[in-house]
């Protein structure tokens, strides 16, 4: 019964990175139309999310069926209960490259050089992602707190590109509505920034039993 146990959760563990997987590629799709004026990878994106959709619906029936079958004690029980919450926050990731790419159908052509920090700011955040993920799957607490942490970096280059657009459009006013576009797709990146920061909380939750608050860290239970 425990070895089939086992087979089942490392099947959830290749589920979790698949799923992580979608969204890295969901928000790079919608960043590269953004910022090369790809329109045709629009629809792309939209085509990930909804595989996102169904692949947070996959998990969650294979971990109630975890749940309910194998009876898991403590420490499982916290894993699959943190997978649980975690899958809720790749998928609000997904919804919002959505966002970023819907909002990109009506700036293409506008390139300037915000674009290219946005690019940047993007990487961090798919970073985030990346890590806070593998962080679940190796059971890596430092890896899960050097997530939390790094999401200072995103803040630092949201922050420094609304003060970039908020000067263009002190500047040059009919730029307005282009600069407040690129504001909301920086603010749905801070946004994933902030799920895989959740994320990495469920790793920390599920192998110490304890969230961070407040940037403090919990002790590690023996």
């Amino acid at each position: 019964m425990r070895q089939r146990y086992i087979e089942q959760l490392a099947f959830l563990h290749s589920e979790m990175v698949e799923m992580g997987d979608l969204c890295e590629e969901a928000i790079s799709l919608a960043i590269h139309a953004l910022t090369k004026d790809e329109e045709e990878l629009i629809d792309k994106v939209f085509s990930v999310d909804a595989e996102i959709d169904r692949k947070e619906r996959s998990i969650e029936a294979l971990c109630l069926k975890l749940l309910l079958q194998q009876q898991p004690v403590a420490t499982d029980l916290r894993e699959i209960s943190s997978a649980l919450k975690m899958i809720s926050d790749m998928e609000r990731i997904g919804d919002q490259a959505s966002d970023i790419a819907e909002i990109t159908q009506y700036i293409l052509g506008h390139k300037n050089e915000s674009e290219d920090n946005i690019g940047k700011m993007a990487e961090e955040a798919v970073k985030m992602l990346t890590d806070s993920v593998d962080s679940f799957v190796k059971r890596d607490l430092v890896l899960a707190r050097a997530v939390i942490t790094y999401d200072d970096v995103v803040d630092d280059w949201f922050d420094r590109i609304k003060k970039r657009l908020i000067e263009r459009i002190t500047a040059d006013n009919t730029q307005g509505e282009y600069c407040m576009d690129l504001l909301m797709v920086a603010k749905y990146l801070e946004r994933i920034a902030d799920h895989a920061t959740n994320i990495a909380e469920w790793v920390e939750y599920a192998i110490t039993g304890m969230r961070s608050k407040n940037g403090v860290f919990p002790t590690e239970e023996e």
